[in-house]
């Protein structure tokens, strides 16, 4: 029996079996090879998308507007001075006028709870394109990209340094959860992913059976040895700009430069960031810049990722 996501929304991977996000992303391989080869099908024709920004974006407004019109469909942008979203106009109502009008609805903002009730009340499949808490289909372009430089994500030592309890931290331990990845977290002890949510996914890599570990260290040389993939995101989050000198002062040892990419010692090991990235903190330009560097990649990989979850829940297949 083949997958089917038909109807479904993404709001975490934690509803998404391995199997579906494998199939996922061999749908979004599948959708990259054809458009290279210039074969775009319709699938999204007569499909119109609600794309709701309280947040700004570069790279998922433009993957999900180029992904729907690639595949036929019509994306309308609804920026915070669009609509009274969560204003004058409560969500529950503004759900259900747009999922009325609309065959899906993508949602960037602030609040899980949002993007939540979205989906409770509009009676059509919603995409978290970025919570405070979550970030799937980030992981997803990222999760797209290691496959294509390793050729599996099963057993792929993951390293994640910095902010670990931010939306990357938690949406990339949920994801190396689920398809077997060896997960560990660089990071000071104030800055450890919600403990809840490591149990949640010492849970879910206990149940897949694939082989999954998660671990913590506030040593990033330790952290980072052996690592196949090192991963990295700024150090103060959208809302979170006021935070930023006391982030610097505790998070400068785990900055990505060249001294922590040598501590790997693994001489084809590949660096990840979700961008836009802040050069001379979080990462250095020569790290940023060097032949380690895997960024644009996965930054392209959003909109074929993106455009396979919309096809795949609204899509004509």
């Amino acid at each position: 029996m083949g997958t089917n996501l038909r109807g479904r929304h993404l709001l975490t991977l934690k509803h998404h079996t391995s199997q579906e996000i494998e199939y996922l992303l061999n749908l979004s391989a599948d959708l990259k090879n054809k458009k290279l080869a210039g074969d775009k099908r319709g699938l999204l024709e007569g499909k119109n998308i609600a794309l709701i920004f309280e947040k700004p974006s570069t790279r998922t407004r433009c993957a999900f507007t180029v992904a729907a019109i690639d595949e036929g469909g019509h994306p309308e942008f609804l920026g915070i001075n669009d609509i009274h979203l969560g204003h004058k106009e409560d969500v529950a109502d503004t759900a259900r006028v747009l999922g009325r009008m609309f065959d899906g609805i993508e949602f960037r903002g602030f609040s899980q709870k949002f993007v939540e009730d979205l989906a409770k009340y509009s009676g059509v499949p919603v995409w978290n394109g970025l919570t405070d808490e979550y970030h799937p289909t980030q992981v997803l372009a990222d999760f797209l990209t290691v496959r294509e430089n390793l050729g599996k994500l099963r057993g792929v030592r993951f390293v994640y340094v910095g902010d670990g309890r931010n939306n990357m931290a938690h949406s990339l331990m949920i994801g190396a959860a689920k398809m077997g990845m060896h997960f560990t977290i660089g990071a000071p002890e104030e800055l450890f992913p919600d403990p809840i949510l490591v149990e949640e996914c010492l849970k879910m890599a206990e149940e897949n059976k694939l082989g999954a570990t998660i671990k913590m260290t506030d040593d990033a040389k330790a952290a980072v040895k052996n690592a196949d993939v090192i991963y990295t995101d700024v150090w103060a989050s959208m809302g979170e700009e006021a935070k930023l000198a006391e982030r610097k002062a505790i998070l400068w040892p785990y900055q990505v430069n060249m001294d922590l990419i040598n501590a790997s010692e693994n001489d084809n090991v590949i660096f990840l960031h979700c961008l836009p990235a802040v050069k001379g903190y979080e990462v250095t330009e020569e790290v940023f810049e060097s032949r380690y560097g895997r960024q644009f990649d996965q930054a392209e990989n959003r909109l074929h990722t993106i455009k396979a979850v919309m096809v795949s829940s609204i899509g004509n297949l």
